[in-house]
């Protein structure tokens, strides 16, 4: 498949992610929730397997390639859709994804744009979109603090019986990986804020004394579970 069949596929299944999260948060449709829910997460499953499919070389039995798969972003998300697929809805799941698919989609849009003359006299839109995409870091880290945040709402599914025990150690691996991508920093720069927030918070006045000692072993705990990061 040449890159503008894919590129163009794409865009269609980022604008049914959209459009699903929007239906799922928003009940205007008979479809039930978790239908929707599910259909958000298989079109970012989608949009993972056609990411590696042009990324990657042909699939070969080996360990070179799975550490080669491993280091791929698109990896890591068709691992997080596959990890959400097994439990129910957990609302907070779609954020990221939906982030990524706006995001993203605002880029093809912009270089469609840039490349029809037609469209490239919209300058609203135009403005618009390279508005969206100025703010690009600040997206990139409201994904990483979301899927930090997951995390213990994991745990709190776990009591509600929205998700299974796995789900916590399969979600840890998937948590590492973000935070040993190469390609994307913004998971170790997020993980940086809160713990420097957090250490701020438990050094001031505010914060009672009892308190202040379980945060400080809070943190000794999250980072000694931290993956080593290859520079």
């Amino acid at each position: 498949m040449t890159t503008k069949p894919i590129t163009t596929l794409l865009l269609i299944i980022r604008a049914a992610t959209l459009l699903f999260t929007f239906l799922y948060l928003v009940p205007i449709t008979s479809f039930s929730s978790s239908n929707l829910y599910q259909k958000a997460l298989l079109s970012n499953a989608a949009i993972s397997a056609l990411r590696l499919h042009e990324r990657l070389p042909p699939f070969r039995f080996s360990r070179d390639y799975l550490a080669m798969l491993l280091m791929e972003d698109s990896a890591h998300y068709l691992f997080f859709s596959i990890i959400f697929l097994m439990n129910q809805p957990i609302s907070l799941v779609l954020l990221p994804i939906s982030l990524f698919a706006f995001l993203h989609s605002c880029s093809a849009f912009l270089n469609i744009i840039n490349n029809v003359e037609c469209l490239n006299a919209n300058t609203f839109m135009k403005r618009t979109l390279e508005s969206v995409l100025q703010n690009q870091r600040q997206i990139l880290l409201t994904i990483a603090l979301t899927e930090i945040t997951l995390m213990p709402t994991i745990l709190f599914a776990i009591l509600a019986g929205l998700a299974s025990i796995l789900t916590p150690f399969l979600y840890y691996r998937f948590v590492s990986l973000r935070y040993a991508s190469r390609r994307n920093p913004y998971s170790q720069q997020a993980f940086h804020w809160l713990r420097i927030s957090i250490e701020n918070f438990a050094s001031s006045q505010n914060c009672p004394v009892f308190l202040r000692g379980y945060i400080y072993k809070l943190i000794d705990l999250v980072c000694r579970f931290s993956p080593a990061v290859q520079h």
